[in-house]
Order: C-alpha cells, then structure tokens, then sequence
C-alpha cells in the first residue's frame, strides 16, 4: 500500500534544511544540529507549517512538495529564478557612516545587519560613507533543500495558528465554532476588528471558515453605570 502522498492547499509539517549550493553552507533550518551550523547558540527549534501552493515558502520549493510521500526524503536544487530573485546592482548603495555611528553601529565589511527592515549586508566601509547591499544575501544564487513531510494536518485548529504565524506572524487567542451550517474563528480581542477585516478573504480561502470578534455582552447595570458617567 503506497504511503499518504501530499496534495495541493494542504496543510503539511515539514523538517527541512537549505543550503546554498556556491558553498554548501546551511542558511536555513529547523534540525537542531544544522541550525548549530548557523547559530551556534541555537538551543531549540520549531516545526514548519506550510499550506501548499500559497507561497508559505520561494517558489521552487513550494512546488516541489505537492505530490510528496510522507516521511520520505527528498531534495530539490533550485535555481535562483524560483528562489530568492536576482540580484540587482542599484541596490548596493552608499549610505554616509554617520548614520550608521548614531545608532550606536560600527560597519564593517562583511557584516550582515538590519536596516530598513531589510537584511543588508556590509560591503566596504571607506572616505566616511559605507557601501551597503540591500539584495537578499542570496539574491542570484542557486540552493538546495533536503526535507521530509512529516505529517498533513487536520485539526482545523492547527491550521489557524499556522496561518496566523505567516500573516501576522503572532498568534493571538481565539477560538473555533463549528455547527453543521458554519465553522468560525472567533478571536476575543476587539483591537483585532481593523486586521481581521484584511484578511478574512484569505482565512475563508484557505481554510473555509469565518472570522469573528468576540464582544461581551455588558449587563443593563453595568451599561447604566457607564452611561452615568457620559
């Protein structure tokens, strides 16, 4: 009997680890030993969860799940084309150092920071400015991921919280209603009304179900006391 195969918009827990293949270094994981690799200090990692065919992962290796066994192990070379995109010369850029001094930041050539929300890597430090690339570290390069599907999930719950992780990349608390006309997310914070709004289409899309706020219901001598103070 052939062992369960992976399907388009499943829901699906990968173990994973990618390389870059112009020196086989690891840039990403979450095997402990390999993730040592990158960080040594590393003391823990957690699971992926990727919906297939959402763009949860680069493209190259999004398509490369569909149709896998579980617990089987694969490996896909990817060109950068379905990876992380070419590199593009306007964004090596020179920033004077001055702005690198007040926030306290000593540039030095070959180190990798944060700015602007992007991932930026030094290139030379030189005549008080600094040159600075803003191409993902592996814009233009072709990788290599190893990786085993180690389960599909079913529980609608899981599903969510995956799903919240990716787009708000936070989950905050909520709960699932389910009857045999509707299922719900219900979340219990009201701050949530404006960001749940943007994204319920995508929650309906992906995991057929509604998203709701929780209001409590405030009781008449509560609302008079409230209204006494207006």
């Amino acid at each position: 009997m052939a062992n369960e195969t992976a399907k388009k918009k499943d829901f699906v827990e990968i173990e994973f680890v990618g390389r870059n293949l112009t020196n086989n270094e690891v840039f990403d994981s979450n095997i402990l030993a390999e993730a040592k690799k990158i960080n040594p200090n590393v003391s823990s990692t957690k699971p992926l969860v990727v919906c297939i065919g959402e763009g949860m992962v680069v493209k190259g290796f999004d398509e490369s799940l569909e149709g896998k066994e579980l617990n089987k192990k694969y490996s896909v070379k990817i060109g950068f084309e379905k990876a992380f995109g070419k590199r593009y010369p306007n964004l090596v850029r020179l920033i004077p150092i001055k702005m690198f001094l007040a926030q306290k930041v000593y540039p030095q050539p070959g180190m990798t920071l944060a700015l602007d929300n992007n991932l930026v890597k030094i290139v030379s430090v030189s005549g008080g400015r600094v040159m600075v690339d803003f191409n993902n570290p592996l814009a233009g390069k072709e990788i290599e991921y190893d990786f085993i599907i180690k389960k599909i999930l079913s529980d609608l719950k899981e599903k969510a919280s995956a799903l919240q992780k990716y787009l708000f990349g936070q989950e905050f608390e909520f709960e699932v209603v389910q009857n045999e006309k509707s299922k719900k997310l219900v979340f219990k914070d009201v701050k949530l009304a404006q960001l749940l709004d943007v994204f319920k289409d995508k929650f309906k899309e992906m995991l057929g179900v509604e998203l709701e706020i929780f209001a409590e219901k405030k009781s008449e001598g509560k609302k008079k006391e409230e209204e006494s103070k207006e």
